[in-house]
């Protein structure tokens, strides 16, 4: 909840750049800061949405285990990993990204990559500016999201499974929820992801500008996938609500049902 809201504050930033056409009225700092909010929102909310995943199918598969060992203590650590593998990931908008004046005409200021430091050459400046750009978005599309994703798919079908073969939940309300869960998130990050890996595969002619139409594409699937952010909290309610007193309830089966069969 606390990086949806944080993600969703920077909104008015770039909504105001839109507005004017590209241009980066807000600073340098403003320009890593903000962009450094989105990346690590970006791979923390995937992340934590896989490790959800992982908790709940643990809790379905193995109530024994999760009954003994999921702790207040353990929560606190595992809860740290993905966010640290998320500020390692959004490093590059931390190095490279920076404000450029007069790169939209006279007087008007982007934010966006910079690797000039590396060399004052044109043409290598481009060649450098391809390779970043598409190593970036490989793996920002592999790690940040197919993966990720994969993880999610494979949990939710086992709880499915897992739900219909023994009925730890009579209802299928839970099971109804979950698969919203994830379709929401799919539906909502899935064309923007697909949009940024074309762009990724087309970079050479997206920097001569000679794709217009990606442009479109990117703000019509930004906003899609922006929109989950919004989505999150709401669902997460809905879904806790539900899902966690059914589950608590079924534990107790399921405990007799494990303990009857050790003996």
């Amino acid at each position: 909840a606390i990086a949806d809201f944080c993600f969703t504050s920077t909104l008015p930033f770039f909504i105001a750049s839109k507005a004017m056409g590209g241009q980066w009225p807000f600073g340098w700092f403003m320009c890593k800061f903000i962009f450094t909010i989105v990346d690590i929102n970006l791979f923390g909310s995937v992340f934590l949405i896989a490790l959800i995943a992982l908790d709940r199918c643990i809790c379905v598969l193995h109530p024994v285990w999760a009954q003994n060992h999921r702790t207040v203590s353990l929560a606190k650590k595992v809860i740290i990993g993905p966010w640290i593998c998320a500020f390692l990931l959004t490093l590059p908008v931390i190095i490279r990204l920076t404000t450029i004046p007069n790169k939209l005409g006279p007087g008007k200021t982007v934010c966006t990559f910079d690797f000039s430091p590396w060399t004052e050459d044109p043409v290598e400046k481009k060649k450098v500016a391809i390779t970043m750009l598409t190593i970036r978005g490989i793996i920002r599309f592999i790690i940040g999201f197919s993966t990720p994703m994969s993880i999610v798919a494979i949990c939710y079908g086992l709880i499915a499974t897992k739900i219909h073969r023994q009925g730890l939940i009579k209802s299928s309300r839970p099971l109804r929820v979950l698969s919203f869960v994830v379709a929401a998130f799919f539906l909502c990050w899935c064309p923007f992801q697909v949009v940024a890996l074309i762009s990724t595969i087309k970079v050479r002619e997206l920097l001569s500008g000679m794709i217009p139409g990606i442009a479109t594409a990117v703000n019509v699937t930004s906003s899609l996938a922006f929109f989950n952010s919004c989505l999150n909290p709401i669902l997460y309610v809905f879904m806790g609500q539900d899902f966690r007193e059914r589950l608590i309830h079924s534990l107790p089966a399921s405990l007799e049902r494990a303990l009857s069969e050790d003996s």
